[in-house]
């Protein structure tokens, strides 16, 4: 029976450990707490597989993962007057022979990261969630406990404040 249990874990929620780091990665902004927080995700939901009845398998996994991260950055006093200096800075400082193009293309991306970082949890998360994993308006809805409609409704308001914060308007937002 253990057996079982451990090879259907395996088949069904393992596959989806690089989303739920991705998801982890988002919502923390930090490669140390999202890794923490997928961890803890993978022990509970293998301790509690058998009792799993669903057919998504991803949304669940997906629905734990945000739990753990809102507990981890409740149980996690930030320390708000330090700067974060992560290894993708360093490997700009390292690597000062980048071209032009690929300078601006970095920088593009940290814009994009900072302003969806900087957006309210309940926005950074369903945004993440469709544009980044790709999941749908009702699987959204089942990771983070909300009908679809609300799920659209966010993600309508978030997509717009990301604009806002990007300088898009009219048609470059669409």
């Amino acid at each position: 029976m253990a057996q079982r249990t451990a090879d259907g874990f395996e088949a069904r929620i393992l596959p989806h450990l690089d989303d739920a780091y991705t998801l982890a990665r988002h919502l923390l902004g930090d490669e140390h707490d999202a890794q923490d927080a997928v961890q803890d995700a993978a022990l509970r939901a293998f301790r509690h597989f058998a009792g799993f009845r669903g057919d998504n398998a991803r949304a669940w996994l997906l629905s734990i993962v945000r739990n753990c991260c809102h507990t981890l950055r409740a149980g996690r006093a930030v320390d708000r007057a330090t700067v974060p200096f992560g290894e993708q800075h360093l490997a700009i400082v390292r690597d000062s022979d980048r071209t032009d193009a690929a300078a601006i293309a970095q920088s593009d991306r940290a814009f994009v990261a900072q302003a969806l970082a900087e957006m309210p949890v309940e926005f950074r998360e369903v945004l993440v969630l469709r544009e980044v994993q790709g999941l749908s308006y009702a699987e959204i809805g089942d990771v983070v406990g909300v009908p679809a409609g609300t799920v659209m409704s966010r993600l309508s308001r978030a997509r717009r404040r990301l604009a806002e914060k990007l300088g898009l308007t009219g048609k470059e937002a669409s």
